[in-house]
């Protein structure tokens, strides 16, 4: 079997309903518009799809096609994906490819063998388990009591954990987190996550404060670019860390920080982020050898397969963006969510695809 053709497709996807908010400093919810789908066909006619989320996809991904990823994808085995995954690193030694767009061939190609053996993706990569909890994962909201409003629905409906993405103020988000845990008692897991918004000083306070609340987890409190920095915050906090979400190199980079002491909790996993399905496995075989987590980010249809082939992973990342909390679809009312069912990776059904496309989706 040999790739005969490599294409991108722009397809539109809503925005969400209604727009919602991240800290200080960060934009929030993008509107509605243009993504691109990349498509891989072959031969054999057995084709594969990834969608590349982030706005402004489909001008980038067009760019790195047309010059780059046609002329080396055409005649090769789409199979063999290893071989592929380390030819994207090679490339990107010198295009530095945008890191979202890094593992997108590695998940057409995934979407591509899943469909090839009639089986879901999740069991090609090895599939460890069939269902997984789901935690909400809060955008931000304006008050402490709309927080605390928020938490009180989660629960209601299923969630088995809460993670905080909050202000980037440090006193005012630890003492969110501390008014969290008394609200919700002792026996509920919290995370918190600080979209790199401070500095080591106060990136050491909240973590105090984090440790006193008995937080699960303590995220990206400091942009990831100092594996030091976070071997010293580390060092001086009692909350174990989730860490290398954003950071480049995959597997590569989050050894530095599993070996520098820094990854306490774990590391992350996803495949918009680490280097699709092959860059997130490595991760995740890495972090198990040094007997640390590799924490699924994100949470859509490609991180679904990859939440139930990784062993060392603890939840489904379901976001929670309305102070009128609706479940996720794919979250079942007891919290848990299905390994999927269908074969390969497939596409979302809520974005607007063109009939061509349409053989894809899947909820």
């Amino acid at each position: 079997m040999k790739i005969t053709s490599v294409e991108v497709w722009t397809v539109q996807v809503p925005g969400a309903d209604p727009p919602y908010s991240w800290r200080a400093g960060l934009q929030g919810s993008p509107p509605t518009g243009d993504r691109a789908v990349l498509r891989i066909g072959t031969d054999e006619g057995v084709t594969g799809v990834a969608l590349a989320p982030r706005p402004g996809s489909p001008a980038m991904l067009t760019d790195i096609v047309d010059r780059l990823l046609r002329e080396e994808l055409v005649g090769q085995d789409p199979l063999q994906r290893e071989w592929l995954w380390h030819r994207m690193w090679e490339l990107d030694r010198l295009d530095e490819f945008p890191l979202p767009l890094l593992g997108i061939v590695d998940i057409a190609l995934w979407d591509l063998a899943g469909r090839h053996a009639n089986l879901p993706t999740w069991q090609l990569l090895g599939g460890f388990r069939t269902e997984i909890p789901a935690y909400a994962s809060t955008s931000t909201f304006r008050t402490t009591e709309e927080f605390l409003d928020v938490a009180d629905q989660c629960i209601a409906l299923g969630y088995r954990a809460i993670k905080l993405h909050a202000w980037g103020d440090a006193r005012a988000d630890a003492a969110l987190c501390i008014a969290l845990r008394e609200h919700v008692g002792p026996d509920l897991p919290l995370m918190y996550d600080g979209s790199a918004g401070f500095d080591l000083p106060d990136a050491i306070y909240v973590g105090e404060a984090l440790a006193d609340a008995s937080y699960t987890w303590y995220e990206e409190p400091m942009r990831e670019f100092s594996v030091s920095a976070y071997a010293s915050l580390a060092r001086s906090v009692r909350v174990p860390l989730l860490v290398a979400e954003t950071s480049d190199g995959a597997h590569m980079n989050s050894a530095d920080f599993i070996r520098a002491g820094a990854a306490t909790f774990g590391v992350r996993a996803s495949t918009g982020l680490r280097g699709g399905f092959t860059g997130s496995m490595r991760t995740a075989h890495l972090a198990d050898a040094f007997r640390v987590r590799a924490e699924v980010h994100g949470g859509d249809i490609p991180n679904r397969h990859l939440c139930m082939a990784i062993s060392n992973t603890t939840y489904y990342e379901s976001l929670v963006t309305s102070v009128a909390v609706r479940r996720e679809a794919c979250v079942t009312s007891d919290g848990l969510v299905l390994a999927p069912t269908g074969p390969g990776v497939s596409l979302p059904t809520n974005i607007d695809l063109p009939a061509a496309l349409s053989e894809y989706a899947q909820s």
